[in-house]
C-alpha cells in the first residue's frame, strides 16, 4: 500500500509559525540523521533533534513543544554543519523556545497595582519596567 502525503495537509499554522520564526524549511529534512549523530548535548535529550523535525513535519506541535530538547539544544551549530540540505536545527530551537515563552506569558501574571511601593522607590525604573514586560508578555 502506498501512502501520499500532501504538504499541504501538513502545513497548519503553528507549523508555519516555526518555519517563519526559524527561516528554515522543516521539509528540507529528509531524515538522514547527520544532526543527532553529530550533536555533543543528544545524551540529554528525550527527542533526538531528527526526530523533532520529523514530528514537527507530521504537525505534532504540542508533543514537541512539550519535550526537553528545545531547551538542551546548546546553539553550537554542529547540527547544521553537517546537515547536507542546510537545516540548522538551533534556529528550529530558538523558535520553538520563543513560541512557548510567548505561549505561557500570554497570560498576566503581575498588575502594575500590585508592585509595592517599596520596589518601586528601591529597585530601578527600568528594571521594574522590564519585569513587567516579561511577566506581562
Amino acid at each position: 500500500m502506498r501512502l501520499t502525503i500532501k504538504t499541504e495537509e501538513l502545513r497548519d499554522e503553528l507549523i508555519r509559525r516555526v518555519e517563519d520564526l526559524s527561516r528554515q524549511s522543516l521539509l528540507q529534512c529528509y531524515q538522514c540523521g547527520k544532526c543527532s549523530a553529530g550533536c555533543p548535548v543528544v545524551d540529554e535529550m528525550d527527542v533526538i533533534p531528527s526526530e523533532i523535525i520529523r514530528l514537527l513535519q507530521i504537525g505534532r506541535l504540542e508533543e514537541v513543544l512539550n519535550s526537553k530538547t528545545i531547551w538542551v539544544c546548546a546553539s553550537c551549530l554542529q547540527c547544521a554543519s553537517r546537515c547536507p540540505k542546510g537545516v540548522e536545527f538551533s534556529n528550529i530551537c530558538d523558535a520553538l523556545r520563543q513560541m512557548v515563552l510567548r505561549k505561557r506569558l500570554s497570560n498576566p501574571r503581575m498588575d502594575a497595582d500590585e508592585v509595592s511601593a517599596i520596589m518601586i522607590s528601591d529597585a530601578p525604573q527600568m528594571g521594574v519596567v522590564a519585569a513587567l514586560r516579561k511577566l506581562n508578555g
